[in-house]
């Protein structure tokens, strides 16, 4: 079992910049998957960003390539998502969560497959 916290979320301006931070306690960080979600009010909680144990592949959603960055450090045991040119349909609270069963990339976008989760960030963005 791994414990998630996130930080860094925020109010911004459309085309504005914030970068979040998931911070991890637990001995398995480095040998888990980690990804990010996103849920806005009355919608479903939807993939973003997905990032593999070493950090030697990456994959996002479709409304975030060219504007999101996945990354990690797991010497910090700390996950982040750089998030450029942001827009209000961006408006969400932000989640990261672990992949304990490492998850085929047909499922891994399915939030209801994940087992671990963070208390989520508020991301808001005003045009």
């Amino acid at each position: 079992q791994v414990q998630l916290e996130e930080s860094g979320g925020g109010l911004v301006q459309a085309g504005g910049s914030l970068m979040l931070s998931c911070a991890a306690s637990g001995r398995a960080f480095n040998v888990y998957h980690l990804a990010w979600f996103r849920q806005a009010p009355g919608k479903e909680r939807k993939f973003v960003a997905r990032i593999t144990s070493n950090s030697a592949n990456t994959n996002y959603a479709d409304p975030v390539k060219g504007r999101f960055t996945i990354s990690r450090d797991n010497a910090k045991n700390t996950l982040y998502l750089q998030m450029n040119d942001l827009k209000p349909e961006d408006t969400a609270v932000y989640y990261c969560t672990a992949d304990a069963k490492n998850l085929p990339t047909a499922l891994a976008t399915q939030p209801r497959f994940y087992d671990f989760w963070g208390q989520g960030t508020q991301v808001t963005v005003s045009s």
